[in-house]
């Protein structure tokens, strides 16, 4: 069921201040709106700021898009074609003005000062308030906070720890260091979930629950290298019982399946309000559906998925370089529009050499012509995005309210695996964890026998989660967790072969990573740019340079 929480914000927005004294850090009140000393007065009040907070964690950084289905779009697996401040994180020519960051940054501190607020006002309600919405509006408040402070590490480490409203001259503060953060998220996490309930009905379908916040610590200390923290936390939303896997991974990011149970967390949209919807579909669809292709997968993307037999593609008898989408893993074509399948009804074709293309809108369909086929669907890179393409959003493409999931159980189950691997304790669970990701019946890949190495583990969990969460906004944390974003991020950035088929496939390394140095025709891969990686300096983004000017405390991210 749609949840209208999002609809019900204040008139007059909390005034808020951010670590930094730039104007455009306030959100500006009337004169007659409430104020810090009458506000609020009573329960219904409180729950108004609450739902507040929910709007303004589901932000747009880019093309209106929230941030996790835009930001694998600056990595390996995903390109931006807008020559953005995103392709510039990508493409590794990023400096301290990059303004992809610097609004994740900005964004990030409005959020965390209207959950401040909050907190700071909570005991003028208290004995106007049931007991059970008091604490939970406290531990949603506390989840918020430390959901936004958990995104905020991975991108740029350790940053300014601010826990209350904040007067003007103590706005100068410096970094808290990463690892103090962590603890600090996973504490509030704990301290949170005990008052949040396991589920919601009817309107406030879309608040946090016990299950989120427990799953966004297991995210923090997986990140972090907290094995055993991540391990507990992920069993403890197993335990739970709450999730389980779609059976449809196809439709899971579709209106079919976003009242899924397998969906933790998930930000929620309603058109009836256009300011709660978001652009994705224009964003990532083609010309013919009158989107503009904006964020495009990779073709080393493409390449990672297995085929069916569950070997990789320069291994298994069942890949043919004529017919290369073919015996491939499921996910790959319900994540990413492959050429000649049916995309937002019309064949998706890219390629000169194509022989049709039917529009599929019409009864019956129509052939057409194979230029304006391929000028309709062309792509930088051949392919597009399929997650959260939905047909139902055809006549308003720019305001879709399919809802965008934030945590859901498959990551939570590959989040217990990996870190069951690297605390050296694989046993029978942690295979079940990856199996049950591998088996659901949409997608059905050969399970993983047991008695693999701590190695062949590892590489398995790797390339699971890029079959399994490519475009959700993980890879971005996978390849500096993992140490290889200097090999992934490196070199030639190539979208679909621009003349008739390739002639052998890559080689694909332990972590999926494709490398095309003996590809025959390696020279008819589309080029899409070529990209650096400063181990010295990108496994950060930089801090704003408005900050760093305006705060003489707050010390730049090194080589900057």
């Amino acid at each position: 069921m749609k949840t209208n929480i999002y609809l019900i914000i204040l008139a007059a927005v909390l005034v808020t201040v951010a670590p930094s004294c730039q104007k455009d850090y306030l959100d500006k009140n009337p004169l007659s709106g409430p104020s810090d000393e009458t506000f609020f007065a009573n329960q219904d009040e409180l729950l108004l700021a609450v739902n507040g907070l929910y709007r303004y964690a589901a932000y747009s950084p880019l093309d209106g898009m929230p941030l996790n289905l835009s930001i694998d779009d600056g990595t390996d697996i995903g390109w931006d074609r807008n020559n953005s401040a995103l392709q510039a994180l990508g493409k590794g020519n990023q400096d301290s003005n990059n303004t992809y960051a610097k609004e994740i940054w900005k964004q990030a501190y409005i959020v965390i000062a209207k959950c401040n607020f909050i907190l700071d006002n909570l005991d003028k309600v208290k004995d106007k308030t049931t007991p059970a919405i008091f604490s939970r509006s406290k531990a949603e408040a506390r989840f918020i906070r430390a959901y936004t402070y958990q995104y905020l590490i991975d991108y740029f480490g350790g940053v300014p720890l601010v826990t209350k409203m904040l007067k003007l001259e103590e706005a100068q503060i410096p970094k808290t260091p990463k690892a103090e953060l962590a603890d600090f998220i996973m504490k509030e996490l704990t301290e949170a979930a005990p008052d949040l309930p396991n589920s919601y009905t009817g309107a406030d379908v879309g608040r946090a629950t016990k299950g989120a916040a427990l799953a966004i610590k297991a995210r923090t200390a997986l990140n972090n290298e907290r094995w055993q923290d991540a391990a507990d936390a992920a069993k403890a939303v197993m335990d739970l019982k709450t999730y389980t896997l779609h059976n449809d991974f196809g439709a899971l990011f579709s209106y079919a399946g976003q009242n899924s149970n397998e969906i933790i967390w998930a930000f929620q949209y309603l058109r009836a309000s256009k300011t709660k919807t978001h652009a994705t579909p224009t964003a990532l669809l083609s010309r013919n559906g009158q989107g503009f292709s904006n964020k495009v997968p990779s073709q080393s993307l493409v390449d990672a998925y297995p085929c069916t037999d569950g070997l990789n593609i320069d291994e298994s008898p069942l890949f043919d370089p004529k017919v290369p989408y073919k015996n491939r893993d499921p996910r790959l074509g319900f994540t990413i529009a492959l050429p000649g399948s049916i995309y937002f009804n019309y064949q998706f074709e890219t390629h000169r050499d194509s022989l049709k293309c039917w529009n599929y809108d019409t009864t019956p369909a129509t052939r057409v012509d194979n230029q304006e086929a391929i000028n309709a669907f062309a792509t930088f890179t051949g392919y597009c995005w399929r997650k959260y393409v939905d047909l139902a959003d055809k006549p308003d493409r720019s305001n879709s309210e399919l809802n965008v999931i934030q945590i859901r159980y498959a990551e939570i189950l590959l989040i217990y695996a990996e870190a069951k691997n690297e605390l050296n304790q694989l046993d029978q669970s942690a295979y079940d964890a990856i199996n049950l990701v591998r088996q659901r019946p949409s997608v059905n890949m050969p399970g993983i026998a047991s008695g693999k190495s701590q190695t062949e583990f590892r590489s398995l969990v790797h390339k699971e989660r890029l079959y399994e969460l490519a475009m959700e906004g993980f890879r971005q944390t996978d390849l500096r967790r993992w140490n290889i974003a200097e090999k992934a991020m490196t070199g030639n950035f190539y979208g679909r072969v621009q003349r008739g088929l390739v002639a052998a496939a890559p080689q694909i390394d332990e972590n999926g990573l494709a490398d095309y140095t003996n590809v025959p025709n390696r020279a008819d891969l589309r080029v899409i740019e070529i990209r650096t990686f400063n181990k010295n300096r990108d496994y950060l983004w930089p801090i704003p340079n408005i900050e760093v000017v305006t705060n003489p405390k707050l010390i730049q991210n090194p080589n900057y």
